[in-house]
Formats: structure tokens, C-alpha cells, sequence
């Protein structure tokens, strides 16, 4: 009888081991859980930051080509107002 007794103790024990040990991993769980939400969510942000600065760039690279076009208008400009000088000229002198 002392045998089933002791045998009946020790799975008590080894139950009660179980139990500590799976409630202990419930824990560990959960605070992955919110570990990994948290882990999302920074990800998120980062991914959103990440599109706001590919779009700064987008349009900074656009005002640059912009900036630069705009030399070259003022540029074309010129040369061509150069050339209706010079043709007007011609036009005189075809006129005499």
C-alpha cells in the first residue's frame, strides 16, 4: 500500500511540476505576444517613415530638374530672341 501511495505522490509532484511549468510559458507567451505587437507596430512606423522619405526625395529630385530646367529656359529664351533679332535684321536688308 506505501508503494501506491509514494507512486501516487510522485505523479502529484510531477503534476504539480507540469502545471508551475505550463503556467510559466502561458506567461512567457503573452509577454511574447505583446513583445511581437510591439515589434509590428515599430515596423509599421518604420515602413511609413521609409515611404515619406522615398516620396521627399521624389519630389526633391522633381524641384531639382525643375530648378535646373528653368536655367535652361531662360537660356533658350535668349537664343531664341537672339535669332529673331537676327532675322529682323535680315528682313531690313532684304527689304532695301
Amino acid at each position: 500500500m506505501s508503494s501506491v501511495a509514494s507512486q501516487l505522490d510522485n505523479v502529484l509532484q510531477k503534476t504539480n511540476r507540469l502545471i508551475e511549468l505550463c503556467n510559466a510559458l502561458q506567461e512567457e507567451n503573452e509577454l511574447l505576444k505583446v513583445e511581437n505587437k510591439q515589434t509590428k507596430l515599430a515596423l509599421e512606423l518604420a515602413k511609413s517613415k521609409g515611404l515619406e522619405l522615398d516620396e521627399k526625395v521624389r519630389v526633391l529630385k522633381l524641384a531639382k530638374s525643375i530648378e535646373g530646367t528653368s536655367e535652361k529656359t531662360l537660356d533658350i529664351k535668349q537664343k531664341i530672341n537672339e535669332f529673331v533679332r537676327e532675322i529682323d535684321k535680315c528682313v531690313v536688308l532684304l527689304k532695301k
